[in-house]
């Protein structure tokens, strides 16, 4: 583990693939532009990639990154921003020693849309099993395995060594994701009876909105043996991802930044119409496409972008509903999901169905549901944003019946509600009945009729290509 070189640092937790080909590739860009006045540290608060992050320790934070374009053309270059990692260890002592220096003005944070716990309305789910541990575990003085349980030890210990404000900066694939999490956080610290930390948090961070897009398959073995062979070196902890990267952020920072835009993010005073564009656009495509692609035997992303009835969904979901209720716009939004779906078809990515399909209990809500009620709130057809949520109760089905060829991991998903709305007398009813998946509209006659009618379509798209 090699020493801070810099003065200001920026923490960042969960180390894994995404983080390493954005936000760390952009600091790295502004140190190697002769900006060496910022660099990052990090680790992960669950004990998730040991063997990466032990790997990543070992050669000093510093990795390979192989970016692939579309046309195939592969690149390679050694990431050296992240200074000091951080092994696992369940108190987090060196996390929370590092977010309490003085020198530390940001903590960043990846752990995934499901990470937050967060109902439709933003309320903090207080009766989540991981929530109700973690609130334990801070009365009792550690740290815990959430997002929040892992913050709050750490600014509580900041607020006591008085170091001083900070930026909470999410960069996660959550829709308003900065003011998300920090209603989040203040719920949590309210929740454990803090006063005193939660004053201190309200006057002393700050938690801007971000837009975060890079695809970043998780590295196959054969990512290492390419990087060997066009390098020489033996990287254990390489990483990969596609030429295409963007980053928006709100410029509310309480304690300095990085000169990003001098690198190529977009320091904006708001993310809203960029935060619209690439969720629904490009991520509730992508999870279209895997779940569809599961259905007829594809493996990887690209391969169900390639099926012309698959890209028509996808096509058909964003031209239909989402670019009318998103204009106008700042984006073309047409040249926009052109991008995306070329994107998306680049086979030397070779992203996974199951990467994209993972956390369905919080992207229907996340990323499909806002289309439909704003469609229905302008009195207009839901037909083709239907099929998203009816390819993915079909893709649940088939989890029902033990029957996707991988693991299913979705943290927001109670397994034994979801294996009883596979088995009730009326799948879809029951689908389109829960709360959890749609909020305000669970019940709703027309999703369900909606949703129905794209269902005997995903029956239909299915048995064709069975036959």
């Amino acid at each position: 583990m090699s020493s801070i070189a810099s003065p200001l640092v920026m923490l960042h937790l969960g180390l894994g693939s995404f983080h390493r080909a954005h936000q760390a590739v952009y600091l790295h860009e502004l140190i190697a532009s002769g900006d060496a006045r910022w660099c990052l540290a990090g680790g992960n608060i669950r004990p998730d990639n040991v063997e990466t992050i032990a790997a990543l320790a070992a050669q000093g934070g510093a990795y390979t990154l192989e970016t692939i374009t579309p046309q195939g053309v592969h690149s390679y270059t050694w990431i050296t921003s992240i200074r000091e990692v951080f092994p696992y260890a369940p108190e987090l002592a060196g996390l929370i020693a590092r977010a309490a220096d003085p020198a530390t003005r940001i903590i960043s944070f990846t752990v995934t849309e499901a990470g937050y716990y967060l109902d439709t309305r933003n309320a903090l789910d207080a009766s989540a099993g991981d929530i109700v541990a973690d609130l334990a575990a801070v009365r009792a003085g550690w740290p815990g395995t959430t997002i929040y349980g892992a913050l709050a030890a750490m600014l509580r210990r900041r607020m006591r060594a008085g170091a001083g404000p900070v930026t909470l900066l999410n960069c996660d694939n959550l829709r308003h994701n900065g003011e998300r999490f920090r209603g989040g956080l203040l719920q949590f610290i309210g929740l454990l009876g803090d006063r005193e930390l939660l004053a201190w948090v309200e006057a002393n961070t700050s938690s801007p909105n971000a837009m975060v897009d890079r695809i970043t398959p998780r590295p196959s073995p054969d990512v290492a043996e390419r990087v060997l062979a066009a390098t020489g070196r033996a990287d254990a902890a390489p990483v990969m991802g596609e030429s295409f990267i963007q980053w928006v952020i709100e410029d509310d920072f309480r304690a300095g930044r990085p000169e990003w835009e001098t690198v190529g993010v977009q320091m904006v005073a708001s993310v809203a119409p960029y935060e619209e564009a690439k969720i629904r656009l490009l991520n509730a495509t992508h999870s279209c496409i895997a779940w569809a692609g599961t259905l007829v035997g594809y493996r990887y992303i690209h391969e169900g972008t390639r099926d012309a009835a698959i890209r028509q969904f996808a096509h058909d979901y964003v031209t239909d509903d989402v670019i009318p209720v998103l204009s106008p716009s700042p984006i073309d939004l047409a040249a926009y999901r052109d991008v995306v779906l070329d994107r998306f078809g680049n086979p030397a990515i070779r992203d996974t169905n199951q990467r994209v399909a993972m956390d369905g209990y919080s992207k229907i809500p996340g990323f499909i549901v806002p289309t439909f009620r704003d469609r229905l709130a302008r009195g207009e057809p839901i037909a083709s944003v239907a099929m998203l949520p009816a390819l993915f109760l079909a893709y649940l089905e088939r989890w029902h019946r033990g029957e996707i060829p991988y693991e299913y991991q979705d943290q927001a998903m109670n397994p034994e509600a979801a294996h009883a709305v596979c088995a009730a007398a009326d799948p879809l009813a029951a689908f389109c009945a829960d709360p959890v998946l749609w909020g305000e509209l669970a019940g709703d006659a027309a999703v369900l009729g909606a949703v129905r009618a794209a269902y005997a379509r995903v029956r239909r798209f299915v048995e064709e290509r069975s036959q």
